[in-house]
């Protein structure tokens, strides 16, 4: 929206901005936030910055060490549609206010570095990265964890559960059966009014939409493709598809959610990143004479995100929720291999003619769940790996690999089956992420840290429905 602080402050007094928004990410990946009046900033605001307490933030620094600074980057500034008073919102990068240098477990900061650290290699200049992050609409989600009692529900009026239920006093009878919800028209499909209206305000704020559809997710799945961009600025403009996705559902009387399994016995929802490389304004990833158009430079790259793909599981799959999706049946990326067109490969390869720009690989095995700046950090640097030591992956396999015999099915490596499995594989392997200081043994100790004592730890603890079925009677 802006070049300069120079055009932003100007925007504010022109167009009357009541507030200024101050965003960052902790490290799972949350957006936190603050405001600030906009009537008196001005150049100071972006050079000084806005102190905050980082111990309270999860994965940041302990009480001895509190102190961070906040300083906004203008160019990520857009209209909040969702306030009252007008108010523009502004991405900040972190600093250590004792030092002046960057704070090391900023994701953001994170993110940059490894965009700096492409360069450095000379292998291209840009990284180009387009999530495709799906997630579903319910009109109810009821959620309750007591020492007595635990359970959840969600409804949705799309879900085929409510087939035979009183709907106003009657029943129409449009529902999508489980897994059957890619492109219907309505009036099966119920929500197109309403992802028309998440597209409208996307573009709003800056997002240049594609196009939007229902996913196979019957009960409410929902994808809107949005265009590329440099890996920083796609991981921004993630937090800010998810931040309008779910305030517009919350407006239409609904919850959106980007968890990756909400829906027993139906397909999860996942975040395909689209990735190529570029330098001096050519495409790196193009050769006619390549398999599917592939350069060697992206077989190579390819052979990166295969090698360390168990690793980058406890980035780019990092809940334990995230492993309900990773199974077998639900279009699940869980095989390791490489394909042209092929939907049950880990990597595919789109089909995009003989355009060399349009030219990328597709990684379908993350999720919305994750940090999107250390996701596509860790992705980034897995396939800058694999073109310096040129890593060859496995020849490709252009066959359903759900459906291969036994014998054959054993020789292809698979993703963890768990986040503990993938917390493991990223201690044993991560040294790749650790290149040119992008990543530092602090940061990866501190995640593999959280995730085991702030979430496995917990949910160990607790007694789930399915077990009362399974085992009260024992």
């Amino acid at each position: 929206m802006f070049k300069t602080s120079t055009e932003m402050l100007s925007y504010i007094k022109e167009n009357d901005v009541v507030f200024v928004d101050i965003r960052f990410v902790n490290l799972p990946g949350v957006q936190q936030h603050f405001n600030v009046p906009a009537q008196d900033l001005d150049e100071d605001f972006f050079t000084t910055g806005q102190l905050f307490d980082g111990s309270s933030i999860a994965g940041f620094e302990g009480i001895a060490n509190s102190d961070l600074q906040l300083i906004p980057d203008p160019t990520s500034a857009y209209v909040d549609q969702f306030r009252d008073e007008k108010t523009l919102i502004v991405v900040c990068d972190i600093y250590n206010p004792r030092t002046g240098e960057i704070y090391h477990k900023d994701p953001r900061q994170v993110a940059k570095k490894a965009e700096q650290y492409l360069l450095s290699t000379g292998i291209g200049d840009t990284a180009y990265f387009a999530p495709e992050a799906e997630f579903y609409i319910f009109d109810s989600v009821r959620v309750r964890n007591l020492p007595n009692a635990s359970g959840y529900e969600i409804d949705s009026d799309e879900a085929i559960w409510n087939s035979y239920e009183h709907q106003n006093g009657n029943n129409q009878g449009h529902y999508t059966p489980l897994k059957g919800g890619y492109f219907p028209v309505a009036p099966v499909d119920k929500q197109a009014d309403l992802r028309d209206d998440i597209s409208v305000r996307l573009m709003e704020a800056g997002l240049t939409v594609e196009r939007s559809h229902h996913e196979v997710g019957a009960p409410g799945q929902a994808e809107i493709n949005y265009r590329f961009n440099t890996l920083v600025r796609s991981a921004d403009d993630v937090l800010k598809f998810k931040y309008v996705v779910k305030n517009t559902a919350e407006l239409w009387g609904k919850s959106a959610t980007f968890m990756p399994k909400p829906v027993a016995g139906d397909n999860g929802s996942g975040m395909h990143v689209h990735m190529s490389l570029w330098k001096g304004g050519e495409p790196l990833f193009y050769d006619e004479n390549g398999y599917a158009g592939l350069s060697d430079t992206a077989r190579w790259y390819i052979g990166g995100i295969l090698k360390h793909a168990k690793a980058l599981a406890a980035f780019t799959n990092p809940t334990a929720n995230s492993y309900r999706r990773l199974v077998k049946g639900f279009e699940a990326p869980v095989n390791l291999a490489y394909s042209a067109g092929n939907r049950s490969a880990c990597v595919r390869i789109p089909i995009t003619g003989s355009n060399p720009k349009a030219k990328r690989i597709e990684f379908r095995a993350p999720d919305g769940a994750s940090n999107p700046y250390l996701s596509f950090a860790a992705q980034l640097m897995a396939g800058i790996d694999g073109i310096r030591n040129r890593i060859e992956p496995l020849a490709p396999i252009d066959k359903d690999l759900y459906e291969l015999p036994p014998e054959e099915a054993k020789a292809i490596p698979q993703l963890p089956g768990s986040l503990e499995e993938a917390l493991v594989e990223l201690e044993n392997d991560h040294d790749f992420l650790l290149e040119g200081g992008v990543f530092t043994e602090e940061l990866i100790q501190t995640w593999i840290d959280y995730k085991r004592e702030e979430e496995l730890k917990r949910l160990a603890a607790l007694p789930t429905p399915g077990e009362f079925e399974l085992y009260y009677s024992i």
